[in-house]
């Protein structure tokens, strides 16, 4: 892997976790550039999930990650994060209330910011989701949830985006919109994507770049290269 970047890039660099004695993670390092597709894939209980919980900062591990922009400084990196599931079941709240709350001080239920209204419906535009600022969240689809939730981990535009199997329980025709979104995001922003997925079909039509791991990196590539390795047909067969 090569030291140099030309461009704003992630090095996420020699990861490893281990719980109690049992290693989850071995040893991965990953260079990843802005404006595109990286999906990471594998088998259940191949330390996908743990990746993601590492590169958020969420346990504690071996290894570092780094950020440089465009002028090739050393950043601290701005991550947004759109979790498998979210349990918005009973909440009160509506799509401006939970977007407010992300990117304000201030008490959101006391009185709506109109400044802030506008601001927040203007950046759902991007996704579609726009119309939904006054739902409650709780009685959203599982698409619109996710377009919404989309929109929230981009305010601001992160240099990371992560995404944990973001389209389970959607229809063709949610999924569809939602890979396009991403898809959106890094032609007309200056970020990268991390998507964790198994929906291969939508890994091979849009990632830029495929990171299959079991524990380490076993396979690494263009959708193509590591769907015709042999590794990945032993593990999920001929696709």
């Amino acid at each position: 892997m090569s030291n140099s970047c030309g461009e704003c890039c992630t090095k996420i660099n020699n990861i490893s976790f281990t719980a109690g004695k049992q290693l989850i993670l071995d040893n991965i390092s990953l260079h990843i550039h802005c404006g595109t597709i990286t999906a990471i894939i594998g088998k259940n209980g191949a330390g996908k999930s743990t990746l993601l919980r590492a590169i958020l900062g969420e346990i504690k591990h071996e290894g570092n990650i780094v950020f440089r922009g465009n002028d090739k400084k050393e950043k601290k990196i701005k991550i947004g994060y759109v979790p498998q599931k979210i349990n918005v079941e009973n909440s009160p709240m509506s799509v401006y209330d939970m977007a407010a709350s992300f990117c304000s001080n201030k008490p959101v239920f006391l009185m709506k910011d109109k400044k802030l209204y506008d601001e927040i419906k203007e950046h759902l535009k991007e996704f579609g989701a726009e119309e939904l600022i006054d739902s409650k969240v709780s009685r959203l689809s599982g698409g619109e949830l996710q377009r919404v939730m989309m929109g929230i981990a981009t305010i601001p535009y992160p240099d990371l985006l992560i995404l944990d199997e973001p389209i389970s329980g959607m229809d063709k025709n949610g999924k569809e919109q939602f890979y396009s979104n991403i898809n959106q995001l890094k032609e007309n922003h200056d970020l990268a994507v991390i998507l964790v997925s198994h929906d291969f079909d939508y890994v091979r039509k849009y990632a830029d770049k495929v990171v299959m791991i079991d524990k380490k990196i076993v396979a690494e590539g263009t959708p193509e290269e590591v769907f015709r390795s042999q590794i990945f047909i032993d593990t999920f067969g001929n696709i």
